[in-house]
């Protein structure tokens, strides 16, 4: 394992989810946040599992560097 992980980002819109995976995947939060739309809007589930990822993942530790 590489040691690597997922948090919520303080480089936040909404709850941090999509800068969060942006970070752990060292891509542009721009991206994520333009693939997470695209989702929500062909299908609708993307808000459901927006609202999950934000409960589940962990705030970002300000201990972590």
């Amino acid at each position: 394992m590489n040691g690597k992980k997922l948090y919520k980002s303080s480089n936040k819109k909404i709850c941090g989810v999509c800068a969060g995976i942006a970070e752990y995947f060292d891509i542009d939060p721009t991206i994520v946040r333009l693939i997470w739309a695209a989702v929500t809007l062909a299908g609708g589930s993307g808000i459901l599992i927006y609202i999950i990822a934000a409960l589940v993942m962990d705030d970002y530790p300000i201990d972590v560097v």
